[in-house]
């Protein structure tokens, strides 16, 4: 089988079998087909696309070039979570020991920030001593009897889609909803999860700037899950302006923590809340969404979530006085205001454009290899719909030396938000639920 012939019939809007693209992947994942070759196959699916088969059947074939975790010795249901990424999206840090804490066994396996967005990985290190490079065999001893695992993808887990990944950054086709699809599911199937929760996220902060664009990857996603057997719920969630205040890693871990004390941002919970109930319902740890919501809020409201996270952090290696004293984390040298210019009312703000503001202070990274200061980033003052008088506080800033001279962070950050007269209709945070569950 010629890695030539499939290229050329994908490229003229063929489709291929599951064990042509299995042959594709094995291929280049042993150095047998050569980066230049696969190039060619994925400009051809961003132009082509895939049918539903193609895209299970690459996703399968990703997956199966690894290791596939076997947690069927684990009593209860395994479910993840995954969001598509966004701006302040701190979701997974309270979700997990929520989850784990109404009876849910949560293998996460995470990953870094890259651009606008941040990664659970980069957040969790900000955590003095907090460890996501665990071996396998420790990740399933925590899941066993911790009831939740914290992790960065190893090279055991679907190291094709590591490589493949890779090519796809520096070909100008990370933006094939296929392509997407089969990286996203391949990692997670490969966890030995029963179901998954997918947060969807859709808006200016995200990398689906369109709700039909979202409702297309989420309708991939969902149809791989079930294709391999696997019960799958996804939400589409708003990310026009960032979710909760804090945009930055440490900066996150206390806002995550201040919800899991019952504070914190009245959308970061809502939206955590949701996540985390859809997957109550999909371990059959309540009977119905109404049940599990009430479940979490529960968990909540008697610490048990802060009890469960203060765990997972001492398991994993995490200085786990943070909990209780979050001025141990990393905390930068200065806080800027960045005031209004005008009086009136937030009637949009951009959150792409606040990620990447944030990543200029050094809270992001544009490479894989750039290293993350966990200490900066933006605390926001004013979000959609409140009213800003002239001079006040639109955001904070977090800096320390190094990083994009004040002056253009702080055009970045004005820039970002439209003052205006208003007034602002509120925007619902849950746009849509994909689900078999009722």
């Amino acid at each position: 089988m010629r890695a030539y012939e499939l290229i050329h019939r994908k490229r003229d809007g063929g489709a291929l079998t599951a064990a042509e693209l299995d042959a594709l992947i094995r291929g280049y994942t042993a150095g047998e087909i050569p980066d230049c070759q696969l190039a060619a196959f994925c400009m051809a699916v961003f132009f082509r696309g895939m049918d539903a088969g193609e895209s299970l059947a690459l996703t399968q074939a990703m997956l199966h070039s690894g290791e596939v975790l076997d947690l069927g010795a684990i009593p209860g249901a395994k479910v993840d979570k995954h969001s598509t990424g966004g701006v302040g999206d701190k979701v997974s840090l309270p979700l997990a020991p929520l989850a784990a804490a109404c009876g849910v066994k949560v293998p996460m396996v995470s990953g870094r920030g890259l651009g606008h967005t941040g990664g659970t990985l980069d957040k969790l290190e900000s955590i003095p001593g907090f460890r996501v490079d665990l071996p396998v065999e420790r990740f399933v001893e925590l899941v066993r009897d911790v009831g939740a695992g914290l992790i960065g993808q190893t090279a055991r887990i679907a190291p094709a889609d590591r490589k493949l990944y890779a090519l796809r950054d520096v070909t100008a086709t990370v933006e094939s909803i296929p392509l997407i699809a089969a990286s996203i599911m391949s990692k997670k199937l490969a966890e030995g999860i029963d179901g998954l929760v997918l947060d969807v996220k859709v808006g200016r902060g995200a990398f689906m700037k369109t709700r039909p664009e979202a409702r297309r990857l989420a309708e991939a996603l969902v149809g791989i899950g079930r294709g391999a057997g696997k019960k799958v719920t996804a939400l589409l969630t708003a990310m026009d302006q960032p979710l909760g205040l804090a945009v930055g890693n440490a900066l996150e871990v206390v806002e995550a923590m201040a919800l899991l004390r019952g504070g914190g941002p009245a959308d970061l919970r809502e939206v955590t809340v949701a996540l985390t109930a859809e997957m109550v319902l999909l371990a059959r740890c309540a009977p119905d969404l109404a049940s599990a919501r009430l479940a979490v809020e529960a968990a909540i409201e008697d610490g048990r979530g802060l009890a469960k996270w203060r765990e997972i952090v001492a398991a994993q290696g995490g200085d786990a006085r943070v909990v209780d004293e979050p001025e141990r984390l990393p905390r930068a040298a200065t806080l800027v205001e960045v005031g209004s210019p005008l009086a009136g009312l937030v009637e949009a703000i951009d959150g792409e454009a606040l990620g990447l503001a944030a990543m200029a202070l050094g809270a992001g990274r544009a490479r894989v290899e750039d290293r993350i200061d966990p200490a900066v980033g933006l605390v926001l003052g004013k979000k959609v719909g409140d009213r800003v008088a002239k001079g006040e506080p639109l955001v904070v800033v977090h800096r320390n030396q190094g990083g994009e001279p004040q002056a253009r962070v702080a055009a970045r950050i004005l820039a970002a938000y439209a003052i205006g007269p208003g007034p602002v209709a509120p925007a619902p945070l849950i746009l849509e639920r994909m689900a078999d569950s009722p």
